[in-house]
């Protein structure tokens, strides 16, 4: 009796385990050939497919090797967590062979977890400037997932975005180094709208674009520890051209480093008129270092990316509740502090605390600070003298 219940002890033992056990789809087992010239992408939707169909946890791995994909896309919903353990190197087509904008898609899932230390290759240099039927491809886009982890892998040369979120919730993304020229076109770091729950932290990116993008009903954001040049900065916006468009809330950014960008801390609106209140409030930067950027702090309610925007109007956003606390730095424009605000909307209950921003070269002539439409208070150190 005594031997039966061992044995019986011993069987639940293996069943729990293996309920537990996560299963391993390598696509390599699924013929993937891994030499940078032949389209893997069948055996890489097989592998997910199979994963997708697990009942315990299971891990798509792609082992060391180059593998070629055209644009792909995994979606669920699956009946487990899923892994997606990146530890070679993708690379994109250089023409893209589909109609399609993102190259490599995830769709529908929660509980979804991508790492494992490899690379994506967007191949950009082949697309910069393409002005043939084909578009050119953001590297890596996340719509509808939820509960998430993005973390330990490489993106480099993205032909447009290199990671995108769209209706996502609850997305880590962490550890991470996104590289891209800093003349490359519209390489933004990390784009998303629509979502809520986001966090960044601890992530190296250098493009021709925003480091950070945070567009049209995005609320709840925390980013921390971020390296950002070149580039664009960390953007709030554009937004406020279109009537479909959502508020931007809730957004926190401390602990980042920007070095060599265009602009480091901006809100971009549009000057245009709207059939429905739409705002950005409850906006954090706190504990930022700015080393030689051109524009350090900027509001900008008459965005215009091209020199033909038409008779300019004001606009319909309203902007309150921004907060800026500790940023030292160097800047290499004339203007330290920007704040061109609506004449209709004026900015409300902006404020400044310890803003010391010097000019990067010798120069004796100090920098100074513009406001417009802009109510507000300061306090601490603030050189140059505060404008509000």
């Amino acid at each position: 009796m005594a031997r039966w219940i061992i044995l019986m002890c011993l069987l639940i033992s293996i069943v729990e385990a293996r309920r537990h056990c996560s299963h391993i789809y390598n696509v390599r087992n699924y013929d993937a050939i891994a030499n940078g010239k032949n389209d893997d992408s069948k055996a890489f939707l097989k592998a997910w497919s199979d994963a997708c169909k697990s009942r315990v946890s299971a891990s798509v791995v792609v082992p060391e090797g180059t593998y070629r994909l055209n644009p792909i896309v995994f979606t669920g919903p699956c009946k487990a967590s899923i892994t997606f353990k990146l530890k070679g190197t993708l690379i994109a087509p250089t023409n893209n062979p589909s109609t399609g904008t993102t190259w490599i898609d995830f769709r529908y899932l929660n509980h979804l977890t991508v790492t494992g230390g490899g690379k994506l290759d967007g191949q950009g240099a082949s697309a910069w400037g393409r002005k043939n039927a084909h578009p050119v491809l953001m590297t890596m886009g996340f719509a509808f997932v939820n509960n998430s982890n993005i973390n330990g892998i490489r993106s480099i040369n993205s032909q447009n975005v290199h990671i995108t979120m769209f209706m996502c919730e609850n997305i880590t993304l962490s550890h991470l180094t996104i590289t891209a020229p800093g003349q490359s076109p519209n390489t933004d770091g990390i784009k998303m709208a629509r979502s809520q729950g986001i966090n960044i932290n601890n992530v190296h990116i250098a493009t021709g674009d925003d480091c950070v993008a945070i567009l049209t009903g995005t609320k709840n954001v925390n980013i921390s520890n971020v390296y950002c040049g070149p580039g664009h900065g960390i953007s709030v916006g554009s937004f406020g051209s279109n009537s479909d468009e959502f508020d931007i809330e809730d957004i926190f950014v401390k602990n980042c480093t920007f070095k060599g960008t265009s602009n480091a801390l901006r809100i971009k609106t549009w000057a245009s008129p709207l059939d429905h209140p739409l705002k950005a409030s409850n906006i954090v930067y706190e504990d930022i270092t700015i080393i030689d950027v051109e524009h350090p702090i900027n509001i900008d309610q008459e965005y215009c990316p091209s020199a033909n925007c038409g008779n300019k109007v004001s606009s319909g956003v309203k902007i309150s509740n921004v907060s800026y606390r500790n940023i030292r730095g160097t800047c290499q424009g004339d203007v330290a502090v920007s704040f061109k605000c609506s004449e209709s909307n004026p900015c409300q209950d902006i404020s400044l605390e310890n803003i010391v921003l010097k000019r990067s070269t010798s120069s004796r002539e100090t920098l100074t600070n513009r406001c417009s439409h802009v109510n507000g208070a300061f306090s601490g150190e603030q050189f140059p003298p505060s404008c509000i």
